[in-house]
């Protein structure tokens, strides 16, 4: 087979030995972890690459033994371990030619998707769609409505009559849209974003002034928030998501936010969501809070519930008495304390209201 480089020796002293054993007819017997040569209890095999002959004091690799136990040359040892392995012998001019190619760094890369351009919908020439949506459907008021439009948050389209929600940079630059249908009246709505965005913004409303951020999963659970508490002071973000990303990409924006107020869903995404952002954000040395709706899966069943049901409304201002909560404001701890509420209240018609309150205070403040 002529001269063998330094990769060729190596592969054949790389075949297991307990499988060559066995394909040159060499019987061997287990003894726990260990093979031995049938007939030659001094002749073992370890880790099934090497092997020993204590009565005789030698041993060595596969190559060694073919050399000792069929009496093979050197050359015929590694031809039939290489043939062994599946090996294929090139020539030299061959191996070099793949050397160069393995040393060579790789510069090809894979074909990227071609990027879909971001085109936002066109714009309806009013909002009659949207205000009858949002003020019937959604029970939310004109003032707030007119604040997001004023803020160039959101709009109608043309084509379908969607609401448009719109998330921006710092200075300006629409870099997010989603799409919100309006007739869901009798059937699932339609909902998605807009093609070619940048996930990592969400629709957000940052008051220059503001040191506060509140956090919701839906830009609709935002508007609602802000129309229940009339706080148009506080930022606002909306995720569209569960996912940190656009948070991550508002406070690099935005350095002068001290305080984070999650207020996402609650139910059992939103609820394990908010735990595992508290804790991360308290460790990024944040004032944090969790205020999810004291009711319902999110603020807008919230507002609803509070507008359609001024009865029910007043049974969880009870609750709220009676628990020593104000419902409108986070609970703030006392300096140096962390907990978790999850309080349930039953109300006469048998249902169950949860009041959740999660404060979590940076550990520097609890450490003072």
């Amino acid at each position: 087979m002529g001269q063998f480089t330094d990769t060729e020796i190596d592969i054949a002293k790389s075949v297991d030995l307990v499988d060559l054993a066995e394909s040159v007819q060499i019987p061997l017997k287990r003894k726990g972890r260990f093979y031995y040569v049938d007939g030659m209890d001094s002749a073992m095999i370890f880790n099934r690459s090497s092997w020993y002959r204590y009565s005789r004091g030698v041993g060595g690799s596969t190559i060694d033994f073919l050399m000792y136990f069929k009496d093979m040359e050197f050359k015929e040892a590694v031809s039939y371990l290489l043939d062994f392995a599946g090996y294929i012998k090139m020539d030299v001019s061959m191996e070099q030619t793949r050397n160069r190619r393995l040393e060579k760094p790789f510069e090809s890369k894979p074909k990227e998707k071609e990027k879909v351009p971001f085109i936002l919908p066109e714009k309806s020439r009013g909002c009659r769609g949207l205000y009858a949506y949002l003020t019937k459907r959604r029970k939310l008021s004109q003032d707030i409505i007119n604040h997001w439009l004023k803020n160039d948050l959101m709009y109608e389209s043309q084509k379908y009559h969607n609401i448009v929600f719109l998330g921006k940079s710092a200075n300006g630059e629409v870099k997010f849209a989603s799409q919100r249908g309006i007739h869901d009246m009798y059937g699932k709505p339609f909902k998605g974003d807009v093609p070619g965005n940048d996930k990592k913004y969400g629709v957000n409303l940052i008051p220059s002034e503001s040191q506060e951020i509140n956090v919701y999963e839906a830009a609709i659970d935002a508007m609602s928030d802000m129309d229940f508490r009339k706080d148009y002071k506080t930022g606002i973000l909306a995720l569209g998501m569960v996912s940190d990303g656009p948070l991550q990409t508002v406070l690099e924006e935005h350095p002068d936010i001290k305080t984070l107020n999650f207020c996402l869903d609650n139910d059992g995404p939103g609820r394990k969501a908010a735990k595992k952002l508290a804790r991360k954000y308290v460790l990024e040395e944040y004032e944090v809070f969790v205020r999810l709706p004291p009711f319902g899966k999110d603020y807008n069943f919230f507002l609803q519930c509070e507008r359609e049901n001024r009865s029910l409304w007043e049974q969880v201002n009870r609750i709220g008495t009676r628990t020593g909560k104000d419902l409108q404001e986070p609970e703030r701890l006392k300096e140096g304390e962390r907990k978790f509420l999850h309080i349930p209240e039953s109300v006469p018609d048998g249902k169950q209201i949860f009041v959740n309150t999660m404060n979590v205070i940076p550990q520097r403040a609890a450490a003072r």
